[in-house]
């Protein structure tokens, strides 16, 4: 069956990232996001149709929990978890509800609420599902001292550069640009400024890579709303709409097996959803002007830079070397911080990559705004496998609607660049019509 319609952004919103201390629950920060993207695209909850939730931490159905603070009008409501690519996911299929006619407005949301401290394995008594990927790992390089995870995407970091003669000093400066970025990020978990020799001396986790290579674990919520063309200009949504261009979910080949570290990291998936982006876009990786790539440890944004074909096989620490990377070059690669400095809440991610591409793309961004920003590209991945690789664009074949009111002015705010919580009064406005205040005040 072939798709029928075309995808649109038309809203989106997110939580402050903030370390896991148990400063907020699940509930509420899904409900701040969720409110936050039906404000920026002006519409109230019952106007959704269809609901994918993303999270990894946490029991069966903690969507419809979050999502009935706004409304209990039947809908479909899925729960997805899909390890870091949970986000995205979700995203996927939002997506696919519109693009094959299923519905006209749908909702991708994603929270976690996380532990401190490196992720770990929550079920002893059952098959880890990447137990295939640590005995291969065990097999090609050993298992190590340091986060399982560390030593996977740290064990690809050195791979690549004995294969291709990049160095570790390639993968700190990834990580000085991208703290450097989240400095102008308020929705960063961090905002310190680092130099390149404190990047490299602060503590040892793994191999080459030091903690200020590492993502944190974090506490957030991120949300986008999605439309077809009927429902954009049904509500005009024309100027703010962002074009989904192409998508693509990719899960891991046999290369998994082949003793490479590198592919171990996913570099194959993500290879193969690139390839099928660009194909179904028809344009070529190097149109693309922003990126929002996953930086889960500096290593991974070496080696993806090759796979989503931002350069030649083997030559991804010449784009670093160039500053290719960053404002002034060819890309800028994770404007937000990355999850390196802008958090990694898994089920949030992908949802909040989204949402600073589409900021980028509407030229909202500020000091960190990405100049003559045409298309932007996502990268999303989990490890056990999946990976999602997204295109964007500004919807500027739709026109513009003579009843716009820029979003800004309507909320009151810039949330590409404050971010802060909603009060009573506005999340009541995005309910569901019809939705009492004295049964909402249950939830």
């Amino acid at each position: 069956m072939a798709p029928t319609q075309k995808v649109y952004v038309v809203g989106v919103g997110m939580t402050k990232f903030i370390k896991p201390r148990d400063l907020r629950d699940y509930p509420d920060m899904g409900r701040e996001a969720a409110a936050k993207a039906l404000l920026d695209a002006g519409i109230t909850y019952d106007k959704v149709q269809q609901a994918a939730v993303g999270y990894c931490y946490g029991d069966s159905t903690c969507g419809q929990r979050t999502l009935y603070q706004l409304g209990m009008h039947q809908i479909p409501i899925i729960n997805v978890n899909n390890n870091c690519s949970t986000g995205s996911t979700a995203l996927y299929l939002a997506r696919q509800a519109i693009e094959y006619g299923v519905a006209d407005c749908t909702m991708a949301l994603g929270f976690e609420k996380m532990e401190a401290g490196s992720l770990g394995s929550k079920f002893e008594d059952r098959t880890n599902p990447l137990d295939k990927t640590v005995t291969m790992m065990s097999e090609t390089r050993g298992i190590g001292a340091g986060p399982f995870a560390a030593q996977i995407f740290g064990n690809a970091g050195i791979e690549y550069c004995e294969k291709y003669g990049a160095t570790p000093t390639h993968m700190a400066k990834i990580a000085e640009k991208n703290h450097r970025h989240s400095a102008l990020n308020p929705y960063s978990q961090f905002r310190d400024i680092y130099t390149l020799e404190q990047v490299e001396k602060s503590n040892k986790v793994f191999g080459p890579l030091t903690k200020l290579q590492c993502c944190p674990t974090s506490d957030g919520s991120a949300c986008v709303i999605l439309a077809s063309e009927k429902f954009v200009r049904e509500h005009n949504l024309q100027d703010q709409a962002v074009e989904m261009v192409a998508q693509s979910m990719a899960t891991d080949s046999p290369k998994l097996f082949n003793e490479s570290s590198i592919e171990l990291a996913g570099a194959d998936m993500t290879r193969r959803a690139a390839a099928e982006v660009f194909t179904k876009a028809g344009i070529k990786p190097t149109d693309v002007q922003v990126v929002e790539l996953h930086d889960c440890f500096s290593a991974n944004e070496l080696i993806t830079y090759d796979a989503l074909g931002l350069c030649k096989p083997g030559e991804a620490h010449k784009l670093i070397d160039t500053n290719d990377v960053s404002y002034g070059g060819k890309y800028v690669v994770n404007p937000s911080g990355g999850l390196i400095s802008k958090g990694h809440p898994l089920g949030a991610t992908g949802l909040a990559q989204c949402s600073e591409l589409v900021w980028q793309l509407r030229g909202w961004c500020g000091e960190r705004q990405v100049p003559n920003c045409k298309y932007a590209l996502q990268h999303n991945v989990g490890l056990g496998g999946a990976v999602v690789v997204s295109l964007y664009k500004k919807a500027n074949e739709l026109g513009s609607s003579p009843k716009y009111v820029d979003t800004r002015k309507r909320v009151g705010y810039n949330p590409a660049i404050e971010a802060r919580e909603l009060s009573e009064e506005e999340v009541e406005s995005v309910r569901a019509k019809g939705a009492s205040s004295e049964f909402m005040a249950r939830l």
